[in-house]
Formats: C-alpha cells, structure tokens, sequence
C-alpha cells in the first residue's frame, strides 16, 4: 500500500467519545469514499493493518469493513481484500437549492377515496400485519414508569407545552436515533407525533402546495399514497426492483417533483434495500432539484442480518431528508407515539403548522416515554424482541415451506415485521386473500399495492403479534386455503383497490 493511499485511510478517532470505535472508523472510511479521497475500485488496507495504524482491536476494524459491506460502500473479492465500489454517483457539485416558503398551501377539505379498510386492521388473528408484542418485562416497566409519573405528576403538565413535545423525549429520542440509526440531529429539531401517518399530514401540510408533483414507490405503502391523493398531490408510480426505487426511472418521470416519498432501508412491501449507489443518487436529484426525500424508517429496530443500515438522513449533507419514525412498531401501536426530524431551516414552519394541528402531543404519556428511552428499556425491549421475531419469522418459513411449498416462494426477510411469499402456479392471490379468510387466515394481496408497476402475485404476512404457537395450525389452514384456489383451476382475479 503506498504512503498517499495509507494517509487517505487517516481516521480520527476519539476515544473518549460516546461512538463506538468501529462506528468511528466507518464514519471516517465512508467520508473518504464519499469526497472521492478514496476513489471507486481503490483496495482497502487488510483489517490487521488498519487496526495497528490506527491503535484499536482488529475486531473493531472487522466490524467497520462488514458496515460498509452491507451498505454498498465496498466489495469483497474471495483470497484479494476489500475494494471500494465503483458503481457510486460522482460527489454532486455546486450549491444546493435555497429553502424557499412554500406557496399556495391552502387547500380544501381532504378528498377520500373510500379506500382505507378499518375494518380489518384490529383483527388478532394470524397474519394480519402490524401487530407486536411485549412480555411481561416490558409490562412490567411501563406499569412501573406509568405510576411515577401519576405520582410525581408536575405543574408543567397544568399548561401548555412545547408544540414539539417535551425536551426530555426529544432529547432522550435524538440520543436513541444517533446509537440505533447515526441519524444526525439536535433535540430542537424532533417533533414528536403521533406516528408516521401524521407525520406525514404534517409534511403535506408544511411542504406540499396542492398540485405538487411526489414520487412514491409503486409497489408502495397504500396510506401513504391515500394521504397524497387526499391533499390534492400529484402522484408520479416510481417503479421498485431488486436494488430499490429506481432513480432513473423517477428522474425520467418528474424531475421536477418537490419531493420523493421512500422507504429505502426495508421497502414496503418487498422488502428490499435500497443500494448506496441509489441513495447517493437520490440525494443528488434532491439537491440538484430543491426536492425533498421523505424517509419513512418504520420498523427500523427489527434487522435480523447484521448490524441496522444507515439512515438515508445520516447521508444527507445537504439536508434535504425528511426523516419519520415511530415507536408504535418497536413498542406497541396503541402507544401513538412516534417523531419527525426536520431540517434546521424548515423547523419554525413545521413548528406552527403544529401548533395550529393540536398545540402539543399528550405530555404525561411523553414522561413515560422518555424515561422508558433514558433508562434503557426501550433498547433491552427491541433486543428481545427481536430474537422472538426472528424465532417466529423462521417458524413460518418453515412451516410454509413444508405445507404450502408447492404453491409459494418464500425467503426469510433481513429486517421487518412481515414477509413476502410469492404465488407460484398462477394463482390469485385476491382470491387467496379470501379464501383464506375463510378458513379464519389474515394475509394481504400483494398485487393490490401495485399502481402502474407490473403486479407480482404474493402475500403478505405478518409473524411479529403472533403467539409461537398459533403459527403452525394458522399455516395449515392457509395451506388449505391454497389447496382449494388451485383446486379451482389457473385464476388471475384482476386486483381492487384496498388498504393492508
């Protein structure tokens, strides 16, 4: 390795720091592939070299080097080293586009399509999505965190409150996000929500003239492109593949458009990540563009291959990234509880939209909240949950594979609370959905969530609200459900609109 390419590898490290080690190595290696210091195809140093230039454990380096793997930053060669990627865009040059107010935000009532299905989303039976569980643990805490605050109870709760929600879960909350997600933010800009949904009301209404030109992903998340449609959107399908939205294909489309909508770490509802080389290239359409990237990062906590990805938002230098989280999946969606990050420059407009909403989320709820971040329960509850969920994911693999194996394809998915298992033999899978429901089965259609994209014909299903032991005999009864479809010959039913 030559002196100019061992001073490139330079990686400040400071170890009195709260950021681990090999987070610091890996911030410091992804700077460099990013201002092209390192440059595409360059090979990186063995980790062993590495770890005796910059004085830490090998393990350190092992783990950095495996993040950048997993994020496209690099490729592996077998018996050569680690080499950086050559697919990565150019670094954008210039200025990004000026924060200018929004016009013409005034908009009328809402305009529903009739589409949202509330009937079923309060169903508990097997595999209806978005449904989590707690143990007696997690019960047990927030029982106990619940009577202190009732106990303690202070006077700032007899008032009004920050419209942002209290700087205790802000702050407790940016701590959680910059561990879990290296999402980089200050406390200040956290508004807290009551989940994605009016995270997202909250985007349209700050952002969004009426007319505007959105990206979504196609397939996508149906309440999303229903909260669109309602405000009067103008909606441009960007098509998904194997490597996530297809940024060419929505440049191509509406380059021009004020924002993109995505779910780049576990889209809904494939399930697949979407690439270095697309995220760079997205947030160079951003700020080329003056668009905003709208990041949804539900179900962030639950990555069951590795360490959780970068957030889309710790990439974005020129803060054009919205990013919308929530705790309703990581805890429990009657919690409504979740939080919006939002640029600098943007804050005092987010801040009075919400006050003119609903002045303040609920304050007593949020003490609970934040200690049950503080004091780090909330980290201990993601963790053993999620080595249940990844028990119950690899339940119902198995027991599709072994009982429905003739009529789906199914993979056990890296991250989420649900799966995607494709029909094979033709079958409907709307008219799978019922007949599954007739044998007291929740699964979702796939081909429903397409809009312009070409359909696929799968199910989805969810495996985290589940008992261990529900899953088998539920799995039987949707094996039955498939027996009798085929039984009734090769059906392609064409697919209504409906909500998961």
């Amino acid at each position: 390795m030559s002196r100019t390419s061992v001073e490139l590898l330079s990686v400040p490290i400071d170890r009195r720091a709260a950021t681990p080690l090999f987070r610091q190595v890996y911030a410091g290696l992804t700077a460099a592939i990013l201002d092209r210091r390192l440059r595409p195809g360059a090979k990186l140093p063995a980790s062993r070299a590495l770890a005796e230039r910059l004085g830490l454990s090998r393990t350190a380096i092992v783990a950095a080097y495996e993040q950048l793997l997993a994020e496209g930053y690099t490729t592996g060669r077998i018996g050569s080293g680690t080499y950086v990627a050559t697919d990565l865009p150019d670094k954008p040059a210039g200025r990004a586009h000026a924060i200018k107010p929004a016009h013409g935000t005034s908009r009328g009532v809402p305009r529903l399509f009739g589409n949202v299905d509330v009937t079923m989303q309060n169903d508990d039976r097997p595999f209806n999505l978005g449904r989590t569980l707690i143990d007696a643990r997690t019960a047990d805490q927030w029982r106990r965190l619940s009577a202190r605050a009732l106990r303690t109870m202070p006077r700032s709760h007899l008032g009004y409150g920050d419209p942002r929600g209290s700087e205790e879960l802000r702050r407790a909350t940016a701590v959680y996000l910059h561990d879990a997600r290296a999402v980089r933010c200050d406390p200040g800009q956290i508004i807290i929500t009551g989940g994605t949904q009016h995270a997202i009301d909250l985007i349209i209404r700050t952002l969004l003239p009426m007319g505007s030109e959105v990206w979504v992903e196609d397939p996508g998340y149906p309440l999303t492109r229903e909260a669109l449609s309602a405000a009067g959107m103008k909606l441009h399908s960007i098509p998904v593949d194997a490597h996530g939205l297809d940024v060419i294909a929505g440049r191509a489309a509406a380059s021009r458009a004020r924002a993109a909508f995505v779910t780049p770490s576990h889209q809904f509802p494939t399930g697949v990540v979407l690439t270095m080389a697309r995220r760079l290239k997205l947030i160079a359409w951003a700020r080329a563009a003056g668009a905003w990237i709208v990041e949804d990062d539900y179900a962030s906590e639950f990555r069951y291959g590795g360490r959780p990805l970068t957030s889309l938002q710790g990439l974005d230098s020129a803060e054009r990234t919205i990013y919308v989280g929530t705790l309703n999946k990581a805890l429990f969606p009657g919690l409504r509880a979740g939080y919006l990050i939002v640029p600098e420059p943007l804050l005092q407009r987010f801040v009075s939209v919400r006050y003119l909403m609903d002045r303040q989320p609920p304050s007593l709820q949020q003490d609970v909240v934040a200690a049950f971040i503080r004091e780090g329960h909330l980290t201990s509850h993601i963790r053993r949950m999620r080595e249940r969920y990844r028990e119950q994911r690899d339940l119902l693999v198995d027991g599709l594979k072994r009982h429905a194996g003739e009529f789906l394809e199914v993979e056990p998915p890296d991250q989420g609370m649900h799966l995607v298992a494709y029909l094979r033999r033709g079958l409907s899978d709307c008219m799978v959905e019922q007949a599954a429901l007739d044998e007291g089965v929740v699964v979702r259609a796939l081909s429903r969530l397409y809009a312009h994209a070409r359909p696929r014909q799968g199910l989805l299903l969810g495996f985290s609200g589940y008992p261990a032991a529900s899953i088998g005999p539920a799995v039987q009864r949707l094996a039955k459900a498939l027996r009798h479809v085929a039984g009734r010959g090769r059906l392609n039913a064409p697919a209504s609109p409906a909500n998961p």
